[in-house]
Order: C-alpha cells, then structure tokens, then sequence
C-alpha cells in the first residue's frame, strides 16, 4: 500500500521508511520543504495549517510521527508551548484532512507516549490505564485527542505511545553512550525507576505490523519486559565492558535540565506493557534489554 508519512526524517521515521520497502509498500513522506523532483514527498505546513487533502486521497494508511524533541531543549514556557502545539496542531490538520476524502486510508497511525501514564512506580500499566496529570501526561491527552476528527470519520485509528526507543543513531541511547564508554556511566537517583524501552528494529516492525493488521485505539511501543533503570545501566555497561560505579544524584541533571524535563526524562518510572501490540499478533525480535543492546551496539555474548 501507499503510505504517508510524516517525521519521515526523524528517527524512528528513518528507519521506517526502508522497512515499509521491504514489506512492499511505498513510502511517500510529509515534507516542510518543497518536493524534491520525482521524490515520493506531500509538502504541507502545520504551523501555517497547509496541506493539499487531495493528494492524500487513496492513500492507503497513513503514519504521524511529527513533533518537536522533547529532550532537544530546556523545558522554558516558550519550548512547552511549541511541544504542545507542534504535535496538536500538526495531528488536528492531518486528522482533518483525513475524515475529509472520499477514500479515506485504511489506517491512521498517530504519535503518542508512553508519558500519557504519567510517574506511576512499579505499577504495571497497559492501554486501559489512566493517564497521569503532568505536564507530559496532559501533552499526549491532547495529541490524541487531536486526531478526533479522523476517529470520528470512522477511520481505523492507532494511537502509538511509544516507550524510549533504543538506537545509536540518536535518542537516549546514542546521547549517553560517551558517557558509558570512557566508563563514567551510571544509575540515576536510586535506579529503582522503571523504563520502558524499545529496539528500534520492533518499533518500525511494530508500526508495519499494525498498519497491515489495524488495531484501533492505543497501542503501547515497548517492549514486553521493562527493567529498572539500574539493570539498564549494567545491561550497557556489561555491553561495553565497562564499569557502572558511579551514581548521578537528582539534583545535578536538575540543575542542568530543570526539575521536571529531569524527572521525565530520567527519574520518572513508568512500568509499561504492550498489551495491544501482543495481542494484535506482533512478536518482538528483541523481548530483554540485553540482547536488544548486543544488537545495537555490535557486541556478541550468550
């Protein structure tokens, strides 16, 4: 099938787009620029609310990854705000757009996070758990409930809430790695956290699957075994064959980050399951941590 995507560029959106070839659908992305000549490209502008719904007309499924980094920027009210809207204002154009066509896709798969659960402990929680009340919690609420009109049109829609994705290329992972390999990694606070997380490889063999199998309704992006963030921390550090001594105190990313983009991004435990995933028939390549960064990392070992 035809499939759009925007965030093409993304990581996630990266590694996707080869994935969608090799399960024999085309790819066509969702740009800001104009479209490169005989590219697959649909130029739009959330922000200026532009997009030509003729050209998604026919399309068979569609994929919305777009939104600003949440860990790109120090969380001022300024970067909150462009949080907030880049993913809203994007997902309600899109929705829009969507229950407009006469052939409509067969599925809309839209961006979300596992942050809608908010800091919960060791709770274990899955799709038909409440959503938090901060500030990420509130974020994803009104990213999915953006896509409204696209649900209310009766369109199979999927909403992707997506745990920390594991790949060198970027995210968490690539950004402490040096850390990890001059052997200077360690736990954050007490590391009784949990976190959530997911091989890059299940993430894009994830969103293939549920656009050739739809599954309406939200769809937890993580692995089914989350771990502690001080088993994390001596996953990787086995991985490298690096020591993990050292202890990061909550008060130094604080300083650094600010108090709640640390606690999102660092401290706060989300013990997630991926319910939805499973049953719609998904088997993970990568179930366990460690295995999951051998692979990435390029290392061997039972």
């Amino acid at each position: 099938m035809d499939v759009v995507v925007s965030g093409a560029s993304g990581l996630i959106g990266t590694a996707l787009r080869p994935a969608l070839v090799e399960a024999g659908h085309r790819p066509i992305a969702l740009v800001r620029r104009a479209p490169k000549a005989g590219a697959d490209e649909i130029q739009w502008d959330p922000a200026a609310g532009r997009l030509d719904a003729s050209s998604l007309d026919g399309i068979g499924g569609v994929v919305h990854l777009a939104g600003a980094g949440i860990g790109d920027k120090r969380w001022n009210a300024a970067y909150r705000t462009l949080l907030v809207e880049s993913r809203t204002t994007s997902t309600r154009l899109l929705a829009d757009a969507l229950a407009g066509l006469s052939s409509p896709p067969s599925v809309f798969l839209s961006g979300s996070a596992i942050g809608y659960y908010g800091s919960r402990g060791d709770s274990v929680l899955d799709e038909a758990s409440t959503p938090g009340d901060d500030f990420l919690a509130n974020l994803c609420v009104d990213w999915e409930g953006a896509a409204a009109p696209a649900v209310d049109a009766g369109i199979p829609t999927t909403f992707l809430r997506t745990g920390i994705v594991q790949s060198p290329k970027g995210g968490a992972l690539a950004k402490t790695l040096p850390l990890f390999r001059f052997g200077l990694g360690g736990r954050f606070g007490s590391g009784k956290q949990y976190v959530s997380w997911i091989h890059i490889a299940d993430m894009v063999g994830a969103i293939v699957h549920l656009l050739e199998h739809p599954t309406p309704g939200p769809a937890n992006m993580t692995a089914p075994n989350p771990v502690t963030n001080a088993d994390y921390t001596k996953a990787l550090g086995a991985t490298l064959g690096r020591p993990t001594l050292f202890t990061v105190p909550p008060f130094a990313p604080k300083l650094l980050l600010g108090g709640d983009m640390a606690d999102a991004l660092l401290f706060d435990s989300m013990r997630v399951l991926p319910t939805a995933l499973q049953g719609a028939g998904y088997t993970f390549a990568f179930d366990r941590i460690e295995p999951a960064l051998r692979d990435l990392l390029g290392k061997t070992g039972s």
